[in-house]
């Protein structure tokens, strides 16, 4: 029986929670449809997830071209299928390594952060102290990030998209000695528009759960500096892991 007592308990919990996000962001979606806007905390959310992230997702992208390029061309050495190395790394940057890396990184990065900034004003009443002020916190808090998050994203997955197949390029040409007008030609010829939007749509997705992970765990923080430690921990967590479930299913949806 308490085996079973268990199971109840952890159904009821898991079904409280998954309401409580869903109410969360039911509030959220409403509240980015209706004015006021903050246009200066928009556009402060906008050059601190994708100015401030290039760096570590362009390191991450530039990398994961080379190192693709790297084990393509051990795997198609065997089969003499070294032409195919130019197609295979710029259609598994632009489909599913850009977005999918890209949004990790920056969960590890924004998500983190926005659940630590919004957990700290949780837990010293700040965030009550807005309502007090008539200030709506779901306008000023969250609406800001999530805009941010979502059009940041896909453009972030772009620049990682050029960079991670000008790695794929670098390796090819000066250490495994491809021709340079080959490689590209091979690049352009096999690459379709679809390939390059399915990646931006799913950056655009993962950006708004990034966004929304970081508001709702810090929003729904307490306990001190432990539960703002805890709320971090879920936010990054809980994104990365959507973002794994989300790749799969809208790669299903584009290309099945």
């Amino acid at each position: 029986m308490n085996f079973l007592g268990t199971i109840g308990r952890t159904t009821l919990l898991f079904m409280e929670a998954t309401g409580r996000l869903a109410m969360f962001t039911f509030m959220a979606l409403s509240h980015c449809l209706r004015p006021p806007f903050y246009l200066r905390l928009i556009g402060r959310q906008m050059v601190d997830i994708g100015y401030y992230s290039l760096p570590v997702v362009g390191l991450t992208a530039v990398f994961t071209g080379m190192v693709l390029a790297l084990q393509s061309y051990s795997g198609f050495a065997r089969f003499n299928a070294e032409s195919a190395i130019a197609t295979v790394v710029v259609l598994s940057i632009t489909r599913e390594l850009g977005p999918v890396l890209a949004g990790l990184m920056v969960a590890g990065r924004i998500g983190a952060a926005m659940a630590a900034e919004l957990g700290t004003m949780r837990v010293t009443e700040q965030v009550d102290a807005l309502t007090t002020l008539s200030t709506n916190p779901y306008k000023y808090l969250v609406v800001p990030r999530l805009i941010a998050g979502t059009t940041m994203l896909p453009i972030l997955v772009l620049v990682a998209d050029i960079i991670g197949v000008f790695g794929g390029y670098l390796v090819s040409v000066y250490r495994l000695d491809f021709n340079p007008a080959t490689y590209v030609r091979n690049t352009w010829q096999y690459l379709e528009f679809m390939d390059v939007v399915s990646g931006l749509v799913k950056a655009a997705v993962f950006g708004f759960v990034i966004a929304l992970m970081g508001c709702y765990h810090g929003y729904h923080s307490k306990g001190g500096a432990q539960g703002v430690g805890a709320a971090t921990t879920n936010a990054v967590v809980s994104a990365s892991i959507l973002i794994l479930v989300l790749n799969y299913l809208l790669t299903g949806i584009f290309f099945s």
